[in-house]
């Protein structure tokens, strides 16, 4: 189902997670909970994951994620703001001791000139340590984008705990 470079990674993220007792969390978007299910494909990935919210709508990140509404409103679903306020919102809602966070524009459709197919934000919140975010514009189809932005997730995280 995922690339070798996803499962890779997927493992050594439960492995640095778990060396040092960190928990986790994911608040997918466009991604729908591919990231979520590259962690959970894994044997022992229970002892670090926490928990996944899959918030495709706007109204589920704010109901499940406590995203402001006016953060939607003000610089869309798929910005900087929202991305950190759903990796920080899954922390908050969570066990777990740090999260990440993926919205974006898979495609084929819901482009704009300001925000192309291919926009991906994506942010992690760790207890204790200020939150930060990553903008991609990803290329290729749906799925393409879908894969990148997990890979990138995992990334993030990796360089995030170490």
């Amino acid at each position: 189902m995922f690339s070798s470079e996803i499962t890779n990674k997927a493992h050594q993220l439960l492995k640095s997670l778990r060396n040092r007792g960190i928990k986790l969390a994911t608040a997918e978007s466009c991604t729908g909970g591919l990231a979520s299910v590259a962690i959970t494909e894994l044997p022992g990935s229970s002892e670090i994951f926490d928990r996944g919210f899959v918030t495709y709508s706007n109204e589920s990140k704010i109901e499940l994620l406590t995203v402001p509404t006016y953060f939607i409103d003000d610089f869309g679903a798929i910005s900087m703001e929202t991305a950190m306020a759903m990796a920080e919102g899954a922390l908050l809602m969570s066990k777990a001791d740090i999260s990440v966070s993926i919205t974006g524009i898979a495609g084929p459709d819901g482009g704009s000139d300001e925000k192309p197919v291919g926009t991906v934000f994506i942010a992690t919140a760790f207890k204790g340590k200020k939150s930060n975010y990553q903008q991609h514009l990803f290329t290729g189809n749906r799925h393409s984008i879908r894969l990148q932005a997990v890979e990138s997730a995992f990334d993030m995280l990796l360089k995030r705990i170490q």
